[in-house]
């Protein structure tokens, strides 16, 4: 496959599964630093695609942390999470799995399909950090993932910082493209987080 077509075929999915969207007003600026770990544990050291953001959020840090972690009502509050679902029982905890999938609209390169996501927790600190590692795949698309998040309390609220790396043959077709793209994905992220927080603290 050439690489303007591996490149297209990573383009047009993510774009049209809305990780594209220009993140909304508000969103979290990235903030170049040190790596963020969980643990001692950071995110994958050789991977040329990576980003990170970080927001405060004016909401207690037991309200934040349940968001993050209920996984299977990200739907409620994520607009691009169209299911979630815990791969055992139990808290969540390191080995704790869960999946979940984002639409991807027919395109030119693939028909449409859904963006499969495998989400396994490495290292977690309650209250603290999360490390999680997986695949995310569609069809003619494969991705594979490291996702930190730390939180802090501080007056006022929490401090969230996020942080990712992705690998894999299309994200590595053009690496600026693919940086953007997954920039973008965290703002909205953090933007929904604090929106959703912070209106159950209202």
């Amino acid at each position: 496959m050439s690489r303007a077509r591996t490149a297209a075929l990573f383009t047009v999915p993510l774009a049209l599964a809305g990780v594209l969207a220009a993140a909304p007003a508000g969103a979290a600026t990235p903030r170049p630093g040190p790596s963020l770990t969980c643990q001692g544990k950071g995110v994958e050291s050789k991977a040329v695609v990576r980003a990170h953001a970080e927001t405060v959020i004016d909401a207690p840090l037991s309200t934040v942390w349940k968001l993050q972690t209920d996984v299977e009502r990200w739907p409620g509050w994520q607009a691009h999470v169209t299911s979630a679902d815990r791969l055992g029982q139990g808290p969540f905890r390191p080995g704790s799995a869960f999946r979940w999938t984002t639409p991807v609209p027919p395109n030119p390169v693939t028909p449409a399909t859904s963006l499969d996501i495998t989400s396994t927790v490495k290292q977690l600190k309650a209250g603290s950090c999360i490390r999680w590692t997986g695949p995310a795949t569609g069809e003619g698309l494969h991705i594979d993932g490291v996702h930190v998040w730390s939180f802090t309390k501080v007056r006022g609220g929490v401090v969230v910082r996020t942080e990712e790396t992705h690998t894999g043959e299309q994200v590595e077709a053009n690496v600026p493209f693919a940086t953007g793209i997954l920039q973008q994905g965290l703002d909205a992220w953090l933007v929904e987080l604090k929106t959703a927080a912070e209106a159950r603290s209202c």
